[in-house]
């Protein structure tokens, strides 16, 4: 089992900028499999796709010396937390303690002065939602965080930050009022959750957050992840990403192809206050919405995902010398399948600049990427 030491390791050796790291660990075939730590890994090698910076390259050799770049690195297992069927209230009191090992997140007591204290519960303000006035029905699985723990369908990332900056620690999201708080400190250290026991191809998610303005280093947002750790062949879609400082838009990315082309789009909003974001896949093409209105969308099928893909929902570092804490709320998830024959909820034609002709394989790192040396 890989264990507090190799992580130590690894980031050791990329901070001293030395290659010689821990020798490469074989997939344990136990439950004790820290899953959060190998899905943690596996997403840092991917954010490295095109970096050619020095730092870079000791994270690729660091990582890949412990085999996050072989497939299975990340075991089936890892997937197959929860139960899906009429899972309704993942995050209500019916669930049994969950182990920190195992990437959970503890509850907290209630802050009265923390942000979404004071308003509780933060559905209060419900504005529309894409569920709703689709009429997608019951979700197959919600999280309302109104437990005493995350369900057991989530792994809380664990290791390295986003691109190798800053760290990824299970303690920086916490539980109150019916919250999820994720919290970045002004040194990078954050966190990021997947739901990875409710993979699928083709479906709808919407999720309900709000991003306090902050430091400028950080990105709040909620994506689709492939299930298969391919990327950037396995695609991603980024369909609610809060990045300007002023939290006044919501951007889009759609990756996808072996070069990580991107296509793009945003929307001006005030991601300060709560909204739900949504995003509708299907054979045709990928729809997103905010407060129950269609805001971007794309019917070029050659750019959408080969495989099942899961929610994530991340507070990412990209270090710009502020030394400012960062934080983004999430109130509810849903999920939904698609019904054989469903198609989009809209008619409507794809937005401008939505297909693989105004694709780009820079976009995000000239908005985005930053802190490199």
């Amino acid at each position: 089992m890989i264990g507090s030491g190799l992580v130590g390791a690894v980031v050791g050796a990329v901070t001293s900028l030395a290659v010689a790291v821990a020798p490469p660990a074989p997939v344990p075939a136990d439950t004790q499999v820290e899953c959060g730590w190998r899905i943690t890994a596996v997403h840092v090698l991917a954010e490295l796709t095109d970096d050619t910076s020095d730092r870079a390259a000791m994270w690729r050799a660091a990582l890949t010396s412990v085999g996050a770049h072989r497939p299975g690195f990340v075991p089936a297992t890892c997937y197959q937390t929860g139960d899906r069927s009429g899972n309704h209230e993942n995050g209500s009191n019916d669930h049994p303690e969950q182990n920190e090992q195992n990437g959970q997140v503890p509850a907290q007591a209630p802050d009265p002065a923390a942000p979404g204290s004071s308003d509780p519960p933060a559905a209060q303000d419900q504005s529309g939602s894409a569920g709703e006035v689709f009429g997608w029905g019951t979700p197959d699985v919600v999280d309302d965080f109104t437990g005493q723990q995350l369900g057991p369908g989530w792994n809380a990332y664990d290791g390295p930050g986003h691109a190798g900056n800053g760290v990824r620690s299970p303690a920086a999201a916490t539980i109150a009022d019916g919250v999820l708080t994720i919290d970045g400190t002004g040194d990078g250290t954050t966190a990021g959750l997947a739901w990875t026991s409710n993979a699928q191809k083709y479906g709808r998610w919407e999720v309900r957050m709000r991003a306090p303005t902050g430091s400028p280093s950080y990105n709040a947002l909620a994506l689709l992840w492939p299930t298969e750790e391919n990327f950037p062949v396995g695609g991603e879609i980024d369909f609610a990403e809060i990045m300007d400082p002023a939290r006044d838009k919501v951007e889009l990315f759609l990756h996808y192809g072996a070069d990580n082309s991107q296509v793009h789009g945003e929307l001006q909003v005030d991601a300060t206050r709560w909204h739900n974001y949504a995003v509708e896949w299907t054979p045709q093409g990928v729809t997103a919405f905010v407060d129950g209105r269609e805001w971007w969308k794309t019917e070029d099928t050659s750019i959408l995902p080969p495989g099942p893909m899961h929610l994530c929902l991340q507070l990412d570092w990209f270090p710009r010398g502020d030394n400012e804490s960062g934080q983004m709320q999430v109130d509810w998830v849903k999920q939904w399948g698609l019904a054989a024959g469903d198609g989009a909820s809209t008619d409507s034609a794809g937005s401008k600049g939505s297909t693989d002709a105004d694709s780009s394989t820079s976009i995000t790192d000239e908005i985005n990427n930053v802190g490199r040396s």
